[in-house]
């Protein structure tokens, strides 16, 4: 103890326990890749806090906009499978892998991306291009859940191991999440002001160093 000079086991019983300070907590690789004109909501949240995460667009995205590559692991078996997690089965080599993220600090923000359940809902296609698999979005994306399917030309060359998404039984949970209004507030790109919502940021004029 620093006050009274003592070297002690556990606790002073005069001066009572230090002041423990915590290290600041690291997001993982997968979220420090996130752009930063999309953002992670909570679809989910299952036993132990487990939470299952889906990627929306804050700005609007063009359409034939290119994500990617997508960052896992290759192995030729899979040893677990976890209905939360994004598994994809590519080509390469002229052999079939099982591209895999099991955890957030070996993949990048793609893998928080969903499958989607039919062309209505689908903003991004899935395809591999020189042993690489990127998404590509299909319509101007803007206030929209990402969601993909996979190209119908490289049907041989990615297609996830099961075409069983967890958010097939939560067709009510599409909708919610689509029209709510999200957590975190909406930035502008170049002014930084916040709005609550999307439809408050669309309609601002933005002022930034004397231009509108």
């Amino acid at each position: 103890c620093e006050d009274c000079g003592k070297s002690l086991i556990g606790e002073c019983k005069l001066h009572g326990p230090l002041i423990r300070a915590k290290d600041r907590v690291i997001p993982s690789r997968a979220r420090l890749t996130l752009p930063h004109y999309l953002t992670l909501r909570v679809l989910e949240l299952r036993a132990g806090n487990q939470q299952i995460l889906g990627v929306f667009a804050k700005k609007v995205i063009q359409k034939r906009t290119q994500f990617g590559p997508y960052v896992g692991q290759l192995s030729t078996k899979l040893t677990r499978y976890d209905e939360s997690r994004l598994v994809l089965q590519v080509l390469k080599d002229g052999g079939k892998y099982f591209l895999d993220t099991p955890n957030e600090d070996c993949g990048n923000w793609m893998m928080f991306v969903r499958l989607a359940r039919n062309q209505e809902e689908q903003t991004l296609v899935a395809y591999q291009h020189c042993g690489e698999v990127y998404f590509t979005t299909v319509k101007p994306t803007t206030f929209l859940y990402l969601l993909f399917l996979f190209s119908e030309s490289s049907g041989e060359e990615v297609g996830s191991v099961r075409r069983i998404s967890p958010l097939r039984r939560m067709a009510n949970l599409f909708l919610f999440s689509l029209q709510k209004d999200p957590v975190d507030p909406w930035i502008c790109s170049s002014c930084r002001s916040t709005f609550a919502t999307f439809a408050l940021l669309e309609s601002h004029q933005c002022i930034h160093k004397d231009r509108v």
